[in-house]
């Protein structure tokens, strides 16, 4: 049975051949260069990966509070806030799409304040408006026409239905999602840019060893496959390591249970910490494609 000459070629480079890998240095600056490239392209992989699906969960969970809630304020002298307090609940209960309507207290409102004007703040001797917050329904409601109907019912209350905060920040959140993809295409390409350096600084510094095992016979593709399985074998090991670290210092990051914010909640998720697994194949895969290419080009200039 004759074994396919691309499964020849798959074979000897998954096994090696001692006498070609002579003309690869086993030790030096540029494995050296190699592995650390790889383990530092990893560990940033990791995290671009990281900040990518947190900033995603960011604008998921931006997107659901905020699509279904809405706020309504009511302004008014004292005299007259409890009776335009109670007509703007009796509004809203009637309003077709509303689910809840539920006023909040004063200690809700102190502590929606808190972060600006710290713990303490005297919310009732304070003339502050009255807030109510609207649960939407599934289908949601007519906000024109509520606006009309308040407006004569409740001249104080003012509707807000979060959508100029929600398509903001929903947007912003997805564009850092596109950053963190982007930042990985940057890291691969800048761990394939170093690969082909340091395969040319190997193949330049060992020329008169390649020049023997030409006058031997050997051949420039027999040569490049000694070059391309070593430098993809010691990317595949530098990304393990680099990978293996980057998933270490996300663990050490505190919870959003302990400390809350965006920062804690850098990380996977379930099922999300198997993408990491993907980042040694595919350096090992840049590895070879980029150490193919200069290979073959160096070994052609050295004819």
């Amino acid at each position: 049975m004759r074994v396919p000459a691309f499964a020849r070629r798959g074979w000897l480079l998954l096994i090696g051949d001692p006498k070609a890998e002579r003309a690869v240095p086993p030790s030096g600056f540029t494995a050296w260069l190699t592995s650390f490239t790889a383990a530092a392209m990893a560990f940033l992989a990791v995290f671009a990966m990281a900040f990518s699906f947190a900033a995603g969960r960011l604008a998921d969970r931006w997107s659901d509070e905020l699509a279904r809630t809405s706020t309504l304020r009511l302004s008014a002298p004292a005299g007259q806030m409890e009776a335009q307090t109670a007509t703007a609940l009796e509004v809203l209960t009637t309003t077709p799409g509303v689910a809840e309507a539920r006023l909040l207290s004063e200690a809700e409102q102190q502590a929606l304040l808190e972060p600006w004007f710290g713990p303490g703040l005297p919310v009732a001797s304070l003339p502050l408006p009255r807030l109510i917050e609207i649960i939407e329904e599934e289908d949601g409601f007519d906000a024109a026409g509520l606006r009309a109907r308040l407006q004569a019912e409740v001249p104080g209350a003012v509707l807000d239905d979060h959508t100029r905060w929600r398509e903001p920040l929903v947007a912003a959140a997805a564009r850092l999602r596109s950053l963190g993809w982007l930042a990985l295409l940057l890291i691969g390409a800048s761990t394939g840019a170093m690969i082909t350096l340091a395969a040319q600084a190997a193949l330049a510094a060992n020329a008169q060893v390649i020049r023997v095992m030409r006058l031997v016979g050997a051949q420039d593709a027999y040569i490049a496959r000694a070059f391309v399985r070593r430098f993809t074998q010691r990317t595949l090991s530098g990304a393990l390591a680099g990978m293996a670290a980057g998933m270490a210092a996300l663990l050490l990051i505190p919870r959003t249970e302990v400390a809350g914010g965006f920062l804690t909640g850098l990380g996977f998720t379930g099922a999300g910490w198997l993408w990491p697994l993907a980042i040694p194949p595919l350096a090992a895969l840049v590895a070879f494609a980029a150490t193919r290419t200069a290979a073959t080009r160096r070994l052609r200039d050295l004819s």
